[in-house]
């Protein structure tokens, strides 16, 4: 039944996909091509490379923007051109850590965009780097999400659909790399856009919740760009709960060496989470999101309408279209007509100087941006990353799978180190997140000599503190919170931030466990960002006290 629905919403969507913006967005016969593009299309690397051009003239004349565009921009350079060393990039990497550094003090109107798109670039960036940041943004989404389920303004009450798309695709972005989160939240989210629908299909920018959350009732300023971005969330919201099941990259074949009845063990922060998360009727959102193509259909919205917020809107549709392809299991098309029909139009719309004009909402950075992720395909590349289904979090396969022995139903790998000095090379190399960081730690066993324990703490150390691998992570903050020296309880106390639970969890119980203080301070599983910063000052407090005269160089 569910699948009928979708099959009839996507059908109906192709052919008046654009005609429920406006007829700007339609083609005439002499300006169209017989053949469909693909990002890959010279005709539109060329649009793409001129818009990655003017995004860095306008880098060079100081005309990018705020904070949050500077971010935004950087974001699309990169999925564009992989060049994390180029200034546009740069810029932009150093404009999303100083808006997370603000991220208890900011009271701009837009902050919320702006530590969404912090999150997909450094994700995009390096997500083990940035994984402290990273946590603290998802703890500041939880801590000012509605009661009702939305997001919207600092002090306002009612939901904001538009930032509500942003942080949903935020969380789903931070899931897929490997930030443990709660999905009861992206369940919240998911019936407050339910709630919040207008009884013709569309959706509002300011949600209206009906009495008793029961039914639906007008909703105003029901706009199709707003339509776009709920049926979007409402389809991210699914994926991140597994209601499309497994994607392709992640059902193809078995592993290698192992018999395809022998499922290899792989290490997923957020799998246990979501499987005891109380499972959602996926009819209900394919239903929501049929009522909203059926209005999309029959809906023509006002030219100044359109005009405001048309790179916004383009940019929604790839996104709301490539989550359809995964949710309606529908064949994927390389060149679908709505991306030949947009093409077109933004080929016409490109200005001399490479770039897309500036709009009553978006600057012309931002237009150039929000145009550069629709050619590209962003989402459609974002869904093909192997980081999905049960290989979230980009965990990875360990390559000598072929020599694992079955533990309890698992496939388990025998320590490759016999001694903590092999372990601690295993853990600097690039390949520390395809070792067995259990069968590590049960064979770890430091040196009693004391010059050789101290090295080998240093060492472990420097990986608790900068590795980018969560394995050896985990892995540096188990020994060191075993060791019982008290040298290293600064290193642990700088773990407690960590954006893996596990390494959280190790280093507060080593903590515990060297203090002797075995309640601790009692920073709960799942912290806040208040929790964390109360939790290492009172560690920071306690250590000062024992050892006088240290100063915390990372406060």
């Amino acid at each position: 039944m569910c699948q009928k629905i979708m099959r009839a919403a996507t059908k109906s969507a192709i052919p008046v996909v654009m005609v429920s913006i406006i007829a700007s967005f339609q083609l005439t016969v002499s300006g169209s091509r017989a053949w469909g593009y693909t990002p890959s299309d010279p005709v539109v690397t060329a649009m793409v490379d001129s818009g990655l051009r003017f995004l860095e003239s306008e880098l060079q004349e100081g005309t990018t923007g705020n904070a949050g565009e500077v971010v935004m921009c950087a974001y699309a350079h990169f999925k564009a051109d992989h060049d994390p060393t180029n200034p546009v990039v740069q810029k932009g990497i150093s404009a999303a850590l100083q808006i997370i550094d603000t991220l208890d003090a900011s009271s701009t109107p837009k902050f919320n965009y702006e530590v969404a798109v912090s999150v997909f670039l450094l994700c995009e960036i390096d997500h083990n780097k940035y994984r402290s940041q990273l946590t603290a943004c998802y703890r500041y989404f939880a801590e000012i999400q509605l009661p009702v389920g939305g997001f919207g303004y600092k002090g306002e009450s009612v939901g904001d659909v538009s930032q509500t798309q942003y942080i949903v695709l935020a969380l789903w972005t931070m899931e897929r790399h490997g930030i443990e989160v709660d999905y009861n939240r992206i369940k919240s989210i998911i019936r407050w856009l339910l709630m919040v629908q207008d009884p013709s299909g569309g959706w509002p920018y300011l949600g209206t919740v009906p009495p008793n959350g029961r039914g639906l009732v007008p909703q105003n300023e029901v706009r199709v760009s707003m339509a776009l971005a709920a049926g979007s969330s409402l389809l991210i919201g699914g994926d991140s709960l597994g209601l499309w099941g497994a994607s392709a990259s992640a059902d193809k074949g078995g592993y290698e060496g192992l018999p395809k009845a022998v499922k290899l063990y792989v290490a997923d922060s957020n799998d246990d989470r979501r499987q005891k998360t109380e499972k959602m009727d996926s009819g209900t959102l394919f239903r929501a999101i049929a009522a909203m193509q059926a209005w999309r259909s029959k809906t023509k919205e006002q030219e100044a309408q359109v005009r405001m917020w048309y790179y916004y809107t383009v940019y929604s549709i790839e996104r709301f279209e490539s989550f359809m392809e995964i949710a309606g299991e529908s064949t994927i098309n390389p060149s679908p007509d709505w991306y030949n029909r947009i093409v077109d139009e933004l080929k016409r719309r490109q200005t001399d100087k490479g770039g897309w004009e500036r709009t009553q909402y978006t600057s012309a950075s931002v237009s150039t941006a929000f145009a550069i992720l629709f050619l590209i395909r962003s989402t459609k590349m974002a869904l093909g990353d192997p980081a999905s289904a049960t290989s979230r979090g980009g965990y990875g396969i360990p390559a000598n799978a072929a020599n694992a022995k079955l533990d309890g139903g698992m496939a388990v790998v025998e320590s490759p180190a016999k001694s903590v000095a092999e372990m601690l090379s295993l853990l600097e190399g690039d390949g520390a997140n395809d070792l067995d960081g259990k069968s590590l730690m049960e064979s770890a066993v430091l040196p009693t000599d004391p010059v050789q324990r101290a090295a080998q703490l240093d060492r472990l150390e420097r990986l608790v503190r900068g590795s980018k691998s969560w394995q050896s992570r985990r892995v540096a903050a188990k020994i060191l919170g075993t060791s019982d020296e008290f040298r290293v309880v600064p290193a642990l106390i700088y773990a407690l931030s960590d954006g893996d639970t596990i390494v959280r969890t190790y280093a507060r119980d080593g903590l515990r466990f060297i203090s002797r203080k075995f309640e601790g301070y009692d920073m709960p599983d799942d912290p806040t960002n208040a929790d964390v910063r109360k939790a290492q000052k009172q560690w920071r407090e306690w250590y000062v006290r024992m050892h006088p005269g240290y100063v915390f160089l990372d406060e």
